[in-house]
């Protein structure tokens, strides 16, 4: 759902601005290879800019490719590492929207023993999404990390802010819904009193869910980011407590007028001040305030 509202606000854009505008996707989350075919046929085609959402370092050399044949690309809600392969990038800031949720869950157990599973993106390569989101979470559930930009390397009992935790799991879902079911399956085969469950986005948590409701586990409290009409609903109908929004369609559509700015212009865009890329704004949601 986030991929395809951005699709919306990149065409809606385009079409206004009058603008040929190409769309190519890959099979699924992390597949680099199409990623890395689209790159090269924008490159052949002649086109001014690319808007990209990294599938990985893999891509890093396609995308320094373009840039020295004269594209100007900007990279969209993930940032690639390191930040400068490409020319600019209009993101949410994934950790503060991690934190967001890791501190709403915190103040929610109140004092409860947190029992902990981390359901991320990938655990064959490492994107900046995906780390920035847990690392956030955990931060703001006031459990120290170790190395930001890694996932699973935090102490696996502690404290909380407001008392102490057990992480059971750190596993992949791909971002999708079938990846969340099995890997909430797999977490609950290893420690079935899970309360506190993490998850990369919505889709994963909807899986998760349904995970637990097939165990027929009750009361465990679901967090996500996306912020899409689906996961909204889902917040409004108990399956998950709290959801931090991002905006997909002002990423796309400041993204294409960045590049029509440019082409026509000459004028570049700038990064937000104390960041290295463009921060396009997250915002909490729950029906209970914290």
């Amino acid at each position: 759902p986030f991929f395809v509202a951005m699709a919306k606000g990149a065409k809606e854009s385009a079409d206004k601005l009058g603008m040929t505008l190409t769309s190519a996707a890959g099979k699924e989350d992390g597949d680099t290879a199409t990623q890395i075919t689209a790159i090269e046929n924008a490159i052949s085609k002649g086109d001014k800019g690319i808007l990209i959402t990294p599938s990985g370092p893999d891509v890093n050399p396609a995308i320094k490719k373009a840039r020295d044949a004269g594209l100007f690309v900007i990279a969209l809600d993930t940032p690639p590492d390191p930040a400068d392969t490409v020319d600019i990038t209009f993101a949410t800031d994934n950790f503060e929207a991690g934190k967001l949720i890791g501190q709403w869950t915190a103040a929610q157990l109140a004092g409860k023993a947190a029992t902990i599973a981390l359901l991320d993106l990938f655990s064959d390569k490492i994107v900046s999404v995906d780390y920035n989101r847990d690392q956030g979470f955990l931060t703001g559930m006031g459990i120290d990390t170790k190395d930001p930009k890694k996932n699973g390397d935090e102490a696996k009992t502690g404290s909380y802010s407001g008392g102490t935790y057990e992480i059971v799991c750190n596993l992949p879902t791909q971002g999708a819904e079938d990846g969340g079911q099995t890997a909430m399956e797999n977490c609950l085969s290893k420690n079935p009193n899970i309360n506190v469950v993490y998850t990369i986005n919505e889709p994963a948590a909807n899986g998760a869910n349904k995970a637990l409701t097939s165990a027929g586990k009750s009361g465990v409290t679901i967090v996500s980011v996306d912020g899409g009409c689906a996961g909204v609903k889902l917040v409004k109908d108990g399956v998950i407590g709290a959801t931090s929004q991002q905006y997909p369609l002002k990423m796309a559509s400041l993204g294409v007028q960045a590049i029509y700015d440019l082409a026509t212009s000459g004028k570049k865009p700038a990064v937000s001040s104390g960041l290295d890329f463009y921060n396009t704004g997250v915002a909490l949601v729950t029906d209970k305030p914290a």
